[in-house]
């Protein structure tokens, strides 16, 4: 997998790339700072949706909900646990064969 971008130098290039010349295309844009044309989309959209120009979600929503996702597999994780360890000891306050209790 190929090594991701730092954010400065991603918005730097968007911020090229939206103040760029008439007839200077994206795909030069690109080329210059050695990243691929629909790498640079992709940037130029996810930067329009941060700032709300389009609908969608924003990278600080798609980082809360990744945390919040991670959060509740946790804590189903710690139910189950919780779940089977009731089980286990109800099973094993049960009287059985043998017992003096009755």
């Amino acid at each position: 997998m190929p090594k991701p971008y730092l954010s400065e130098f991603r918005d730097d290039v968007v911020r090229v790339a939206r103040s760029r010349e008439p007839g200077v295309t994206i795909e030069q844009i690109a080329r210059d700072f050695g990243v691929h044309p629909m790498t640079l989309q992709k940037w130029l959209r996810r930067a329009d949706i941060d700032e709300g120009a389009k609908p969608g979600q924003t990278r600080t929503e798609s980082e809360e909900l990744r945390e919040a996702r991670k959060r509740i597999r946790l804590l189903e994780q710690e139910n189950e646990v919780l779940r089977r360890a009731a089980a286990y000891l109800s099973q094993a306050n049960l009287p059985g064969e043998g017992s003096t209790r009755s």
